[in-house]
């Protein structure tokens, strides 16, 4: 360009060179932030690689998809232990009344008792020992949902009413 024509420009030639020369210095300062961070991330990378090739990597990868199927396996056999836990919780007896009581008067001591035993779903037993001058006597009756087919006496009547939660 000739001298007459940046004279004929709107604005002053040297503001031109001036915002040329800003735009340069910030281009400038970005290529070296540039600069920077691309050798932090070199450096990582080495660090990350030093010392392994693809084919460390692949056996480390390997091992740990291996690992992984293994906890898979620990997992499903104790979901599978738990749920056998929860049956025979369910199951098993967790429900207990028991009432002492004297059944002949003459004798001193509370020496008979009445205990009912239920699980989860109310049924069990209740057992019944009568303690007499001749000898002990036991006595069981099903429960089947907290309900028996046989008369209770109301010793065993107030054991199962305590397994069931009735009153203490």
């Amino acid at each position: 360009m000739d001298n007459s024509r940046l004279n004929q420009l709107p604005i002053d030639p040297a503001f031109l060179i001036l915002g040329l020369a800003a735009i340069t210095l910030i281009l400038l300062v970005v290529v070296i932030i540039c600069l920077i961070q691309m050798r932090r991330l070199y450096r990582r990378y080495d660090y990350f690689m030093r010392g392994k090739d693809a084919e460390t990597l692949e056996d480390i990868i390997m091992e740990q998809m291996e690992d992984i199927a293994e906890l898979k396996a620990e997992d499903r056999a104790n979901k599978d232990s738990l749920r056998n836990t929860n049956k025979n919780y369910r199951s098993a007896f967790q429900k207990f009344g028991i009432v002492k009581y004297n059944a002949f008067k003459g004798m001193g001591g509370n020496l008979s008792f009445a205990m009912a035993m239920l699980d989860y779903t109310n049924s069990g037993f209740v057992l019944n020992s009568v303690h007499s001058r001749e000898g002990c006597y036991v006595y069981i009756k099903e429960v089947d949902r907290g309900e028996t087919d046989v008369l209770l006496g109301s010793e065993e009547k107030d054991a199962l009413e305590q397994a069931l939660g009735y009153h203490s």
